[in-house]
């Protein structure tokens, strides 16, 4: 591009004056200018982008073309998180090496490992370069275009070394190692805790056992069609409905796709129901890992789980993956018996709050629990928004962000709701805030039950008038976002004019959230690490993906 050209496109652009230095050349995505900058001065433009209140690093997204490799940071601000900004770092591709952000915004550490590990961009300054969801000797990069499927894996058995051996500092160390096949890691993740007695003095989570290759298989999926029931398949502890919206969400913006009021109500009961069902079973599993209560509030919470369960099978025909949620809509209106759902409905949410007073009573009241999560697992504000921490994790630690309120989707802004925060930093404020948010879900709820029947019935229309093939415009792009049951879930997706995605980058909440545990849980003992790791609520799937 020349330079008049890039002066005519800046001038049209709203990118801060600051990043111009940087800018080699700038882009327009569907959510946020872009800055197109060297692969040497990331750091220093990430810097830049940070002063001016882009404090939030939500995903970090590679992918190689013909002619280059390509990562770029999709930052927003946590005050506001319509105020988006993207830094775009080309590398040639013969060798696609580019400058690390981690020392900016601590959370790409992790992002960076995956663009390595999987599309194969080395980044120089990385305080840990190495794969992160494949075996260290995997040969080759998957997404990479020379990248050979059939090649001959080899994985050997290695001895796990103590990472701490040779460190004198720490005095005789024990290496032990929690999972991957272990209940208080809930689901396959495997933490190389290394202990100096009984204090952890180092943990290295290690995912990647159940990486099932999502991006790709959605990459070989039709917008229209084959995409949406994946996103159920990443999160099977009831939040798939919330997933269902961020593609929902993503690939309605990228086509220019308007959906029906009466369907985003609908959408917004619905992803609320979800919402509670994951809250409630996170809720009961804590209580079984902390004070190990099976019989009270294990049972209660799998109870109020199954009063939604029945709820959302009648909504959508399915228990756990919903999909539920088209392009334009959803897939059906309310059952056919308005009145008796809206009854079921009605019974479960008026029937809450005595409940929701009994899992105070066991839970925080209860001593015992307090004793394991009062400043236990502390994240001060400051290193959750490092980290990328959002959704409860980040309200826990009085991060009040939440994209309902902040960047408005569905109904959620004609509501009457309030955003849930505790300023305690620690596990039992996490805790907290899920248990208050299950009651908040209750209230959209009602209101929308209440708006649904007096819908007018010849405006009811459940979708729009959706091409049956979807082809958006070459070279287009777009990061969109929910806030999902753990927090925010964001979709980038390119089009490459076909009815596939060119690339198609999941950025899951929990993914960030597992980055944080070593920074909450060193210096702490043993029993902390494992009520910390309850406390974050991690689902695997939308980690290894």
């Amino acid at each position: 591009m020349s330079t008049d050209a890039v002066a005519r496109q800046h001038s049209e652009t709203p990118i801060p004056e600051a990043l111009s230095e940087f800018a080699i050349d700038y882009e327009t995505h569907e959510n946020a200018p872009a800055v197109v900058v060297r692969a040497d001065e990331v750091a220093d433009a990430l810097e830049a982008a940070r002063s001016l209140g882009y404090d939030h690093c939500a995903c970090v997204t590679a992918q190689a073309y013909e002619d280059r490799y390509e990562t770029i940071y999709h930052l927003r601000s946590y005050d506001d998180p319509t105020e988006e900004l993207g830094i775009v770092v080309p590398t040639a591709s013969d060798a696609p090496v580019s400058e690390s952000g981690a020392s900016v915004y601590p959370t790409a550490d992790w992002h960076e490992r995956e663009a390595y590990d999987l599309v194969g961009i080395e980044y120089e300054g990385h305080p840990d370069l190495r794969r992160i969801l494949l075996p260290e000797t995997w040969q080759g990069h998957p997404l990479a275009p020379d990248y050979d499927p059939e090649a001959s894996q080899v994985v050997p058995y290695r001895e796990h070394a103590n990472p701490l051996q040779d460190d004198k500092r720490q005095g005789d160390t024990m290496l032990v190692n929690v999972g991957p096949h272990h209940p208080a890691t809930h689901g396959v993740l495997h933490l190389a805790v290394t202990l100096d007695g009984e204090t952890v003095a180092d943990v290295e989570p290690d995912i990647g056992y159940i990486h099932r290759c999502e991006e790709q298989m959605c990459q070989q999926g039709t917008y229209r069609h084959q995409i949406m029931p994946y996103p159920d398949r990443w999160d099977w502890g009831g939040g798939g409905i919330l997933n269902e919206w961020a593609y929902a969400r993503t690939a309605e913006d990228l086509a220019d796709i308007e959906v029906p009021e009466y369907a985003q109500l609908i959408r917004t009961m619905a992803a609320e129901l979800s919402r509670i069902l994951s809250h409630m079973l996170a809720v009961g599993a804590y209580a079984l890992d902390v004070v190990g209560d099976f019989n009270a509030t294990w049972q209660y919470a799998f109870r109020d789980r199954e009063l939604v369960q029945e709820i959302l099978e009648d909504l959508t025909g399915q228990r756990l993956m919903f999909n539920y949620f088209r392009l334009g809509g959803v897939s059906w209106d309310i059952p056919g018996d308005r009145e008796a759902f809206f009854d079921k409905v009605r019974s479960f949410t008026q029937g809450l709050p005595a409940k929701m007073r009994e899992y105070h009573d066991l839970l925080s009241s209860n001593e015992i629990l307090q004793l394991r999560t009062v400043g236990v697992g502390e994240l001060p504000p400051e290193t959750a928004k490092a980290y990328g921490c959002t959704g409860p994790v980040a309200r826990g630690s009085g991060v009040d962000y939440d994209l309902r309120r902040d960047d408005p989707y569905g109904y959620y802004e004609e509501l009457d709701w309030d955003v849930v925060t505790e300023d305690g930093c620690d596990n039992l404020s996490r805790l907290l805030v899920r248990l208050g948010e299950v009651e908040q879900s209750a209230k959209i709820i009602e209101q929308c039950v209440e708006l649904l029947e007096s819908w007018p019935e010849d405006e009811r229309t459940i979708q729009a008038n959706v091409p049956r093939t979807l082809k958006p415009d070459p070279d287009t792009e777009i990061y969109r976002a929910v806030e999902a049951a753990k927090g925010e879930l964001g979709i980038y997706i390119r089009s490459d004019g076909t009815d596939k995605p060119a690339r198609f980058k999941i950025r899951g909440p929990s993914f960030s959230h597992v980055s944080a545990l070593p920074a909450m849980t060193e210096g702490e003992y043993i029993p902390d690490l494992i009520a910390t790791l309850g406390s974050l609520d991690t689902i695997m799937g939308e980690v290894d993906r």
